[in-house]
């Protein structure tokens, strides 16, 4: 697929995925909504890269969330609107066990914010801003924000932030374990590529089976989280990395993961 409102590229590893509508706040509209999901898919499926950032162009916004003003301007077009893709396509409905991290450049608001949470680990600018807004515009946080944002920090500051609509600045979000990390903007792409190498550190696969574990295990009490087979960990201990990390440590040097 040819992209016109996304970036996507790979080096090394590291596959790059950046929202490109900068006159937008970079909202995100059906076609750069196919377009994201378009390059995750790529992203899930290629294996010779394992870490995926996630960031927006320019100073001022991570992703200002859904379009209003394309929204607005098409609001006679037969058919919906998604394209079957909402927020990029990996907000529900994608299963990928990759690690992806959002360098947040700015704001993240309403489907920008649920975007950011949808990625396993939140780097930010100083600057940014999160929130869900939508009441004020007369529309609902559905149907996922109103579900993941209270999953991320305490329910009494979820709701108070859902209801009234008002901002988190990123020194709050790192407050409340929201974040990981904040920095100054000209540094958030070295920490976002720096998080991304020392996850690679580890073994890919076992990376990957770590992800799945701990998002699947969360519904289900410690017992059944404990006895159940997980894909990921079966791929992960019938690997050649399952040899070689133990082999490495035991030789003191670093090991050469391949991902099989």
């Amino acid at each position: 697929m040819a992209y016109e409102f996304i970036k996507y590229r790979k080096e090394g590893r590291i596959a790059y995925v950046t929202i490109d509508r900068n006159e937008r706040l970079n909202a995100l509209h059906p076609p750069a909504n196919s377009e994201m999901q378009d390059a995750f898919a790529d992203f899930r499926d290629d294996p010779e890269v394992w870490v995926a950032i996630l960031t927006g162009t320019g100073e001022r916004a991570f992703s200002a969330g859904n379009d209003l003003k394309y929204a607005a301007e098409h609001s006679n077009r037969q058919g919906p609107l998604t394209v079957g893709a909402p927020f990029g396509g990996i907000v529900h409905s994608f299963t990928c066990w990759k690690p992806i991290i959002a360098a947040v450049n700015g704001y993240a608001l309403g489907g920008g914010f649920e975007l950011a949470m949808a990625c396993d680990i939140i780097l930010a600018a100083d600057h940014a801003q999160f929130g869900l807004p939508e009441p004020r515009v007369g529309l609902v946080a559905a149907p996922s924000a109103v579900h993941l944002f209270p999953r991320h920090v305490p329910i009494k500051l979820a709701m108070g932030l859902m209801l009234t609509g008002r901002q988190m600045s990123a020194e709050e979000a790192l407050r409340v374990n929201l974040v990981n990390e904040t920095m100054p903007l000209a540094d958030l792409m070295p920490t976002a590529e720096r998080w991304a190498a020392e996850i690679m550190e580890g073994a890919p696969l076992a990376i990957r089976a770590t992800k799945q574990m701990a998002m699947s295990g969360l519904d289900w009490p410690m017992e059944i989280a404990n006895s159940r087979n997980y894909s990921e960990h079966q791929r992960a201990m019938a690997s050649a990395d399952r040899i070689e990390g133990p082999k490495a440590f035991s030789e003191k040097r670093k090991p050469n993961w391949t991902g099989m």
